[in-house]
């Protein structure tokens, strides 16, 4: 089992980090919603709890519980800019479909 990141996805969190002036790392989850059923959840995380899972990459810890991780497990975060847009892409091995907006997923 494993999450990672990109390069370009680390050294974007590694920024925000900078910025924020505190935290662990990076919490990735899921959570029901969207017409597709799941969307992913992405947050700075300040603590780790004893049921977390921690993937470290490129110097980044990320941090999932364990319940997301059967629906994240061999994910690559990515960071992209596109013309005047840039964020963050889920490169998700699990998804078999994704609703036509983008912003949710089943497996």
């Amino acid at each position: 089992m494993a999450i990672t990141l990109t390069e370009a996805a680390a050294e974007r969190v590694r920024n925000f980090m900078e910025q924020r002036g505190k935290g662990v790392g990076l919490r990735l989850g899921v959570r029901t919603s969207g017409c597709s059923g799941m969307a992913y959840v992405l947050e700075f995380a300040d603590d780790i709890e004893d049921t977390d899972v921690v993937f470290e990459d490129h110097g980044v810890k990320v941090i999932v519980d364990p319940k997301s991780l059967v629906y994240l497990d061999g994910t690559e975060l990515d960071f992209a800019r596109e013309g005047l847009n840039e964020g963050f892409k889920f490169n998700n091995p699990n998804v078999k479909d994704e609703c036509g907006c983008g912003e949710s997923f089943n497996v």
